[in-house]
């Protein structure tokens, strides 16, 4: 079964165009996205803010 919908694949897809264009943005600092990884991630969590199929964030940081 797919772990990612239709819409986590449009908005993955129009964040790297717009990262190749050079109009991507980040967050708060409001800085030029450069990285590919970095584009894929704001696609993915505008996915998850929209309601898409799309798989938790993994937790990090150490064990308590």
């Amino acid at each position: 079964m797919a772990r990612y919908g239709k819409k986590a694949q449009s908005k993955v897809k129009r964040a790297m165009h717009e990262r190749k264009e050079g109009t991507l943005r980040s967050g708060r600092s409001g800085r030029k996205v450069k990285s590919r990884k970095q584009a894929i991630a704001i696609g993915l969590s505008e996915a998850r803010g929209s309601g898409a199929k799309v798989p938790p964030k993994k937790k990090s940081g150490r064990k308590k």
